[in-house]
C-alpha cells in the first residue's frame, strides 16, 4: 500500500522542499530532488537510486517502482501518494506528468572519465566557476546533444545537483558524465593524458574555426562577467575566440559552449 500525503505539513513533504531549496541539505545527506517522468526515467536509465517517489497517480509510482526493480542492486524506491494541492507545493512546474523523486547522489570522478584504448580522441567540456544553473543545465543539454564525453565543472559556485539544473538540462546532467573537481586537477589530468586544452576568450586568440578539434579535445569556459583565470590561459594549448560582428562583444556562454561543440562535431564528422 502506498502512503497516502494530504497536508503539505507533512514532514517528508518538508524534508523534500528543504533538499530542494538547500544546497548544504543536499550534500550532507547525499539526496537531491528530481521532478518530472522524463527527467526520472533518465536519472533511473543512468543507474541512480531512487530514495522515494511522490506522484498525483498510483499507476506512475508502480510504473516508477517496476523500473527500478529491474535494476537488482537498488532497493525499491518507497512511493508517496499525494494529493494535487500537496504536488502543487513541491513542483515547480505543472507539466511534470505528475512525479518528483528524492534520489541518492552518485560521484563521478576524473579516472571514470579518463580516455580508453578504443582510439577515439575523446571531447571534453570545462567551465570554471560556473555561477548560474540554467546556464550549467543549457551546456549540459548540448554536449548531450553533440556527444560529448564529459562535462568537467571546476571550482564550482553552484552543485550539479540544484533543481534548476536538472530542469534546465532536462535530465542531461544524468546522460552526460559529470566531475566536479578544482581548476589544478583539471589540468593535471588532461596534460596527462595528452589532451588539448582549448580556453575560449577574446584576448590573444584565433578564429575557433582554425583549430584542429579532431584531436583530443577540451574545450574551457569562464564566466561571462569575468572569462577565465590566468591559471586557465596560462594552461591553454591554444586561446580560440567566435567571431562577433555586431556591436556587443561577447555571447551567453550556453550559446558559445554549443557553438564550439558543435564545430567539433563538424570537423570530427568530415574526417570520418
Amino acid at each position: 500500500m502506498m502512503e497516502q500525503i494530504t497536508s503539505g505539513q507533512n514532514p517528508k513533504i518538508k524534508h523534500l522542499i528543504q533538499l530542494q531549496q538547500k544546497s548544504s541539505v543536499r550534500r550532507k545527506e547525499g539526496l537531491f530532488v528530481v521532478e518530472g517522468q522524463r527527467e526520472v526515467e533518465h536519472c533511473m536509465n543512468a543507474g541512480y537510486e531512487l530514495d522515494s517517489i511522490f506522484t498525483t497517480s498510483e499507476d506512475m509510482g508502480l510504473s516508477m517502482l517496476c523500473k527500478q526493480s529491474l535494476n537488482t542492486d537498488h532497493r525499491p524506491p518507497i512511493i508517496y501518494n499525494v494529493s494535487q494541492n500537496v504536488y502543487e507545493k513541491i513542483a515547480y512546474r505543472g507539466s511534470t506528468e505528475g512525479v518528483v523523486a528524492i534520489v541518492r547522489e552518485r560521484k563521478t570522478s576524473l579516472g571514470d572519465i579518463a580516455p580508453g584504448n578504443d582510439g577515439k580522441a575523446p571531447l571534453y567540456v570545462v567551465l570554471e566557476k560556473v555561477e548560474k544553473p540554467g546556464n550549467l543545465g543549457a551546456i549540459l543539454r548540448s554536449a548531450d546533444a553533440s556527444g560529448v564525453d564529459a562535462v568537467i565543472v571546476c571550482d564550482p559556485l553552484t552543485d550539479i545537483y540544484n533543481p534548476n539544473i536538472i530542469r534546465g538540462s532536462i535530465g542531461a546532467v544524468f546522460t552526460v558524465p559529470t566531475v566536479t573537481c578544482d581548476s589544478a586537477e583539471c589540468i593535471d589530468f588532461l596534460k596527462a593524458h595528452g589532451v588539448q586544452v582549448l580556453t575560449a576568450q577574446l584576448q590573444d586568440s584565433n578564429l575557433y574555426y582554425d583549430q584542429d578539434m579532431t584531436l583530443p579535445t577540451a574545450i574551457v569556459m569562464g564566466t561571462e562577467a569575468t572569462g577565465l583565470t590566468d591559471q586557465w590561459r596560462k594552461a591553454a594549448d591554444a586561446h580560440i575566440r567566435i567571431p562577433m560582428l555586431g556591436k556587443l562583444d561577447s555571447l551567453n556562454v550556453s550559446v558559445s559552449a554549443a557553438i564550439l561543440m558543435y564545430e567539433a562535431v563538424r570537423q570530427r564528422t568530415a574526417k570520418s
